[in-house]
């Protein structure tokens, strides 16, 4: 076996490279991120996609809590209550 293929001969090594390689990680895709920054800060139009982000962020943040916060009224009480909202709109 080579070395990176060796399993740890102790469990403090094991999570030190662990850490290391969680590191690691972070490092390289903190580094990829910043690249896409500096690229998203170049362009003229930053303020709308800052607005675009800013506008989808919240429409998932409203599914998010829609799926997870409370069932969904009864499909046929939703629909009464357009009707009487249509008939006391129409004086009926």
């Amino acid at each position: 076996m080579t070395r990176g293929a060796e399993r740890p001969e102790n469990p403090e090594q094991q999570v030190v490279l662990l850490v290391a390689g969680l590191a690691g990680l972070a490092v390289s895709t903190l580094g990829s991120a910043f690249g896409t920054m500096r690229g998203l800060l170049r362009r003229s139009d930053t303020a709308e996609l800052a607005a675009e982000a800013e506008q989808d962020l919240i429409a998932r943040g409203r599914l998010v809590l829609d799926q997870y916060a409370s069932a969904p009224p009864a499909h046929l009480e939703v629909l009464a209550r357009q009707v009487m909202a249509r008939q006391a709109g129409d004086g009926v």
